[in-house]
C-alpha cells in the first residue's frame, strides 16, 4: 500500500500513538512496529517523529513512562494515564466526525471512490 502524505498525517499522529498505547504499555520500537502492523504497513513512524510526540503526551499528563530492564535491555516503557484514556476518546470521537464529514463531501465521486478492505 502506498504511503500517506505527511500533510495528511500531521493532525492524527498523537491519536495514533494514544490508540497504540490503549492496548497496554509499550516501549518506543514496539509502538512503531505495532503502528506499522495495525496500519497494514502504511504508517511508518520514524523515531524522530515518535519521541517528540511521546514527550509532548507525557508533558500533557496523558502518558506516563518508566524504565525497565526485565528483558535484559534497559527500555523506557510508556502507558496511558486515566487522562490519556479520556484524551484518546475525545480525539477519536473528533476524528470519526471528520471521517463522516469527508465521506459526505466525497460521496459525489461515487464509483471513483476506492473499495475499503
Amino acid at each position: 500500500m502506498d504511503a500517506i502524505k505527511p500533510e495528511l498525517l500531521r493532525g492524527s499522529l498523537e491519536l495514533m500513538v494514544l490508540s497504540t498505547l490503549s492496548g497496554g504499555k509499550k516501549y518506543g520500537y514496539l509502538i512503531q512496529s505495532t503502528l506499522w502492523e495495525s496500519s497494514r504497513e502504511t504508517i511508518e513512524m520514524k523515531a524522530g517523529t515518535l519521541y517528540p510526540i511521546l514527550h509532548k503526551l507525557e508533558k500533557e499528563g496523558w502518558v506516563k513512562c518508566h524504565w525497565e530492564s526485565d528483558t535484559g535491555r534497559r527500555r523506557k516503557w510508556y502507558e496511558l494515564t486515566a487522562a490519556g484514556k479520556k484524551q484518546l476518546k475525545s480525539q477519536a470521537d473528533e476524528w470519526w466526525r471528520y471521517v463522516e464529514c469527508l465521506r459526505r463531501v466525497l460521496a459525489p465521486l461515487g464509483e471513483l471512490s476506492p473499495q475499503t478492505a
